[in-house]
């Protein structure tokens, strides 16, 4: 489905949550959709790690580091992605590996890059809500986003 994120802000001012001007697209897919699933981390990566080896059904996973300097995703973990069907993922921290996390056909929003990756060993939390950039993620909402933005919704939108 073609759609884009200003006609949906239009059609539905009252259904939907808008996100901050704070990402930027580093993925190969440059317009997604799909159902939320939320993870929260503070440290290591490996939750997120796990999640994207599993079947994705064109969902799209929201990871809240807190905005911790440290890369969360770079080509390896966009690679498991599209190998296991996930349409994106959003992340409230940084990316590393750009120049081949752009080749590859999975949405990738981010603050922005760090070469460093993370190491601290601390597990993570999966469906639960996350809150950043003014949004509140809740598991099985529905994201949209293009060149123009981020919005979430409740319930899926109809163009």
């Amino acid at each position: 489905m073609k759609f884009y994120t200003a006609d949906l802000c239009d059609k539905y001012p009252d259904n939907i949550q808008v996100l901050e001007p704070i990402m930027k697209s580093y993925g190969g897919a440059k317009r997604v959709m799909g159902q939320i699933v939320t993870v929260k981390l503070s440290g290591h990566n490996k939750t997120l790690v796990e999640l994207l080896k599993s079947e994705g059904n064109g969902q799209i996973a929201v990871v809240d580091v807190d905005a911790t300097y440290t890369a969360v995703v770079g080509d390896n973990l966009m690679k498991f992605a599209y190998e296991n069907n996930w349409a994106g993922i959003i992340i409230n921290g940084y990316v590393r590996d750009t120049k081949n996390t752009k080749e590859i056909d999975v949405a990738l929003f981010a603050l922005g890059t760090c070469p460093k990756k993370t190491m601290e060993a601390c597990e993570g939390s999966l469906h639960v809500k996350v809150i950043f950039g003014g949004v509140s993620f809740n598991e099985g909402d529905y994201l949209y986003a293009d060149r123009d933005g981020i919005i979430v919704s409740q319930t899926p939108l109809e163009m």
